[in-house]
């Protein structure tokens, strides 16, 4: 789930809250990356369980419309039940593994926020799209399944009032929502019939190495932190420290540090990594300012040797 970039952006909002709270120390930098790095998956499952319950209302409110004292103001359908018998989300709503997880994890959210959930619940059923599948008639699991992914993209992923909910809960999670989202997107795409149940527990990183080259490259950042602003102060020299946004410098820092203490990580991958935080994260000359240190850099460490790169590295 997590990318080699995303790993980055932990990393750059660790040291970014360091500086705010002026708290130099390493170890609850390092329990914030871990935890921070771990919610992303709980953003994951809560999103996750969010499809769970949309459905088990569905549920609720079909069986209450069939009462024959409660009048139904909503359209009638040829199948009222066709939502609710979507078989591509009762593999997520029944998924006995998944619940289970939500479970171990006390992710309630949903049980104690249920105006989300019902908010959700409405716009969906107002939409053309769940007009048009109800009066479809039968239907394939592929156009279940695309039904659902349609209602994720255009519906559920955008709602602005679930990105407040999440932001005001988590602000760290506020760069992991385009993430979880698209995940979420490749994944259920992918999900067939006979789908196993685990499947929608995915590992939360490819590669354990990523993990521990987020708590490096911490630790790396860190606890060379004079030395790194020397580096950079040496190639600024008309600029006052001060003056470096806070975010360019972070990234430069990190750059640095990635530059001298990670030889497996080509020069290049690094520059354009970084380059690219700096498009998102910071101020529009921000990349063309730290491509230029870093260029610089580079040139002068491949002269002097300090540059000991090998293999083709990883992003």
């Amino acid at each position: 789930m997590l990318t080699r970039r995303h790993v980055r952006v932990k990393v750059m909002q660790g040291i970014y809250a360091l500086n705010r709270s002026k708290d130099d120390s390493l170890e609850k930098q390092q329990k914030f990356l871990k935890f921070s790095i771990e919610n992303t998956y709980n953003l994951y499952l809560l999103m996750m369980s969010l499809l769970k319950e949309i459905h088990d209302l569905t549920k609720e409110q079909v069986e209450l419309s069939s009462k024959k004292y409660i009048k139904n103001s909503t359209k009638s359908f040829e199948d009222d039940k066709k939502f609710v018998k979507n078989r591509f989300l009762k593999l997520i709503s029944e998924n006995e593994v998944l619940i289970e997880e939500f479970k171990i994890r006390k992710l309630e959210n949903w049980y104690l926020n249920e105006e989300y959930v019902k908010l959700l619940y409405k716009e969906i059923i107002a939409s053309d799209l769940y007009m048009k599948y109800m009066d479809s008639g039968a239907s394939t699991f592929e156009e279940d399944k695309q039904f659902v992914l349609d209602v994720f993209k255009t519906i559920i992923a955008p709602n602005e009032k679930i990105y407040d909910y999440f932001e005001d809960d988590k602000l760290t999670w506020v760069d992991d929502i385009p993430l979880v989202n698209t995940f979420i997107l490749k994944l259920l795409k992918k999900a067939k019939p006979d789908t196993v149940a685990s499947y929608f527990l995915p590992p939360l990183v490819k590669d354990q190495d990523d993990i521990e080259f987020s708590k490096r490259l911490l630790s790396k950042t860190l606890l060379n932190n004079e030395s790194l602003i020397s580096e950079i102060e040496g190639k600024t020299p008309n600029w006052d420290k001060d003056r470096i946004a806070d975010i360019d410098g972070i990234l430069l820092k990190m750059a640095i540090a990635e530059l001298l203490y990670f030889p497996s990580i080509p020069e290049r991958v690094t520059i354009n990594e970084y380059l690219e935080l700096a498009k998102e994260y910071s101020t529009p000359k921000s990349s063309t300012f730290i491509n230029g240190i870093l260029d610089k850099l580079v040139k002068e460490y491949q002269k002097n040797g300090k540059l000991n790169k090998m293999g083709r590295g990883l992003l």
